[in-house]
């Protein structure tokens, strides 16, 4: 847990979910950068919060949380299931009621009408695209639009897209390596269509998803194509038993999952993400491949938390290893375990990662055994299979 001070209080924050071992904060200098801007303590007036006041990509519910007290139920709009989450955690320390806040993901209708507009700039360009896009209808020629990041997330190309979808952009000094976005509604001004969702169709040498068309929503890495790792994965996926319950963790666009289903369409697949675009995104890929009868679910969700213990029979992985900016394995940890405990006797975990993680150290240490399936100069895929009777 870390506080952070502003004019309006101190605020207690954890990420989500809880773990002692993470030195990671839950704000950064950005959000607090912005939160004094709006205060009126970098020699500007204050922001009046009235209207509708609209948080997005608030990373782990800091700007909501300090904001919930001085606007009229504030509106947050995350990606994020996990900072969904510790928002929730975040505002209950501080106080709040479950109702001080309007919580809405990416996939979600926005409101109608945007008074003030906080956008905290994502590492995905896209999402920030197609995030302004869905919003620029609701704003209007008085909407106050302030943008905030840290300067190594802040590109020409970020501010393009505020002049381009809102209007006229300036940004602030740096301030502790954070910078704000300044941008003036123009409600004449003609953005275009929103690019999102796109898709492509995966070519020959995709081993069992060859042929298979893709569906992206913005945000989901490697849009435009598929990134090598899934494309190892894919040349050396296994074929589950007739009727197994396959999870494909951390689905991303659901590609593992649904070469799996096409596979063997007896099987039922769960895919599972924390983001909600990724799930968005499995979904339509999986619809638009998967027999009409194969049967699948999509859960938005903290890695295997809402699976029952000893349901699954294969769990296909390709774990993450950043959180936003910060090398982490926390997330690859949490899956792992997770694994374990959702697989039953016999189950099996399918791993791909870079070679330099040492995931096998990993999995032996908690499955107790830890296979090199195939592996090139850069990617090794690791099974590991969970014992008992």
């Amino acid at each position: 847990m870390n506080r952070l001070s502003t004019s309006w209080g101190a605020y207690d924050l954890t990420r989500f979910p809880e773990d002692p071992r993470d030195q990671l904060r839950a704000w950064s200098a950005a959000d607090a950068y912005l939160l004094r801007h709006l205060a009126g303590e970098e020699g500007t007036d204050t922001v009046a919060l009235t209207g509708t006041v609209v948080v997005v990509g608030d990373r782990w519910g800091a700007l909501t949380t300090a904001l919930a007290g001085h606007a009229r139920v504030p509106v947050q709009i995350t990606d994020s299931f996990l900072a969904q989450q510790a928002t929730r955690a975040n505002l209950a320390r501080a106080g709040h009621a479950p109702d001080a806040a309007r919580l809405l993901t990416t996939r979600d209708a926005p409101p109608e009408r945007v008074d003030v507009l906080l956008v905290r700039v994502p590492k995905s360009l896209a999402l920030l695209e197609d995030q302004l896009h869905r919003l620029a209808p609701a704003l209007h020629e008085g909407t106050v639009v302030v943008g905030t990041g840290m300067v190594t997330e802040i590109h020409t190309s970020t501010l393009e897209l505020f002049e381009r979808i809102i209007g006229p952009t300036r940004t602030s000094l740096a301030r502790q390596k954070a910078r704000l976005i300044f941008s003036t509604p123009d409600p004449a001004r003609a953005a275009g269509p929103n690019p999102w969702p796109g898709g492509y169709v995966l070519p020959a040498d995709s081993g069992a998803a060859a042929g298979l068309t893709v569906v992206n929503h913005a945000g989901i890495f490697c849009a435009d194509r598929l990134d090598i790792g899934t494309r190892f994965f894919l040349k050396h996926l296994p074929r589950a038993r007739g009727g197994a319950h396959v999870v494909d963790l951390g689905c991303g666009n659901g590609v593992l999952g649904t070469a799996a289903s096409v596979a063997d369409p007896d099987a039922t697949v769960t895919f599972i993400d924390e983001s909600f675009q990724a799930v968005a995104s499995a979904e339509a890929t999986f619809r638009a491949n998967a027999a009409e009868d194969a049967e699948a679910h999509f859960v938005a969700g903290d890695a295997l938390a809402a699976v029952p213990p000893g349901t699954v029979d294969l769990v296909l992985n390709n774990p993450p290893f950043h959180s936003h900016q910060a090398t982490s394995d926390v997330t690859a940890r949490r899956m792992f375990s997770g694994a374990r405990a959702a697989l039953r006797p016999g189950g099996e975990l399918w791993v791909i990662g870079n070679r330099h993680l040492g995931y096998h150290l990993k999995l032996r240490k908690l499955f107790g055994n830890a296979e090199v399936v195939a592996s090139d100069p850069k990617f090794v895929l690791l099974r590991a299979v969970k014992g008992g009777h």
